[in-house]
């Protein structure tokens, strides 16, 4: 072996050693109490440094020391599993931005899936929505170049881009199989993540997109101005979940406790001092016990799959829809010391019951399949639910026209309120006699 590829050799281990000690330095305050953590694998790291000075000297492409070490490290952590990644400085910008709900783009939630890019949901409004890209799509090329092997944030940021420029993406249909290449014009997506709508005398709606920064004052003031505008109440509420990819554990944990009185929201555990956490509701309930319907499908992730889970197993509202996704985890955003960042999964999020969310989603109460609900297995209120649902009149046919889950929906609504109604007027009549 000549100097020089002594000296490179020396200068890849010394490299490897610092990036090593200083993703364990970052990660230990998550991953272990400082005592616990390991030593650094200085073997490892000169077989790493090796597998790296043969990259550089014989790779058909001449390729840089500083690429090759973030490609290594790309591919650390892409390797644990499908949600934590590295952020160069850009991506962590843009991540920053999307959770503030303004950005330039298609509109396309996304995840990384059986080494896929596929469609969570698309943004509602935006140029993906337009075009007809639906939940469970897979992409599979954005301007040609294809995604295979290409990691979650490297295909964001190929969808990202300038306002009014265009980007062509190829998408595989869930459904069919068959291939279909759309050409959309970027657009600043500004997500209003929440919006309401009064459907009939009494009956609230709002929609939550995602649970992004204000999404609890934002949601509270949706309610309240619904009650303004019904004249001071409201006999029942739904709340639509559908396609929305989730967001921010704060604001679903926030959101939940609008409606709850007490009890456990959501816990989560992990390895860290840190990750394990349990999240309680706090007194006050915008509905005073009214009734609620939440909406959910396929496209219901994350923290939808939270508030969800809390509002079903606090039996404080009817849960309607399609199984939801299934991302049961938390991702912590680590900043690194040159503005770039490692999001890590730090823990796996539990309902209040205790039941794990990753992989196995929310069953609703009430499916909504063929046009007409059908009771979950084992779920009271489900049943209670689909009993209000045959009681109530039939909704006028203005109310969700082309949207018949949110059409029934309103009609479970009236039944449950009609049953209450019944209910306190029987007891009044035990009580005089």
């Amino acid at each position: 072996m000549d100097a020089t590829s002594v000296k490179l050799r020396g200068a890849l281990v010394l490299a490897i050693g610092f990036v090593l000690g200083a993703l364990v330095t970052v990660t230990q305050g998550v991953i272990a109490e400082r005592e616990r953590t390991a030593e650094l694998p200085y073997e490892q790291a000169r077989m790493l440094a090796e597998v790296l000075e043969r990259v550089k000297e014989n790779y058909v492409e001449d390729i840089d020391d500083e690429e090759l070490m973030e490609r290594a490290i790309r591919g650390m952590l892409k390797s644990l599993d499908d949600h934590s990644s590295f952020m160069d400085p850009e991506e962590y910008r843009r991540m920053r931005e999307s959770t503030t709900g303004r950005f330039g783009g298609v509109g396309i939630e996304v995840s990384h899936r059986d080494g896929k890019v596929r469609v969570v949901a698309p943004i509602e409004g935006t140029p993906a929505d337009r075009a007809g890209i639906r939940t469970g799509d897979t992409i599979l090329s954005v301007d040609g170049e294809s995604l295979e092997g290409r990691s979650l944030d490297a295909a964001v940021r190929k969808m990202r881009g300038e306002i009014g420029t265009e980007v062509t993406v190829t998408i595989e249909r869930e459904e069919t199989g068959e291939t279909e290449e759309l050409t959309l014009t970027r657009e600043e997506i500004q997500q209003r993540t929440v919006r309401q709508e009064l459907l009939d005398p009494g009956i609230g709606y709002v929609r939550i997109t995602n649970f992004r920064e204000r999404g609890a004052e934002q949601t509270q003031e949706a309610v309240e101005e619904l009650i303004k505008e019904n004249e001071g109440h409201l006999d029942g509420l739904i709340i639509d979940l559908r396609n929305n990819p989730g967001g921010l554990l704060r604001s679903a944990v926030s959101i939940s406790d609008l409606f709850l009185e007490q009890g456990k929201i959501v816990s989560a555990e992990g390895r860290g001092r840190h990750a394990t956490m349990e999240r309680e509701a706090t007194l006050g309930d915008l509905m005073v016990g009214g009734p609620i319907v939440v909406l959910v499908n396929r496209g219901s992730t994350s923290a939808s799959e939270i508030f969800a889970g809390a509002m079903q197993d606090h039996e404080r509202g009817v849960v309607m829809g399609s199984k939801t996704f299934g991302k049961g985890s938390v991702q912590t955003i680590l900043p690194l010391p040159d503005q770039s960042a490692m999001k890590l999964t730090t823990a796996r999020y539990f309902t209040p019951s205790g039941r794990s969310i990753e992989k196995d989603g929310v069953e609703p109460d009430l499916y909504f399949e063929d046009e007409e609900p059908k009771v979950r297995t084992g779920s009271r209120l489900g049943e209670e639910a689909l009993n209000a649902w045959h009681s109530a009149d039939k909704v006028e046919e203005a109310i969700a026209e082309e949207d018949r889950m949110l059409r029934e929906a309103v009609r479970v609504l009236r039944g449950m309120k009609l049953r209450t109604v019944a209910g306190d007027d029987a007891g009044e009549e035990e009580t005089d006699e």
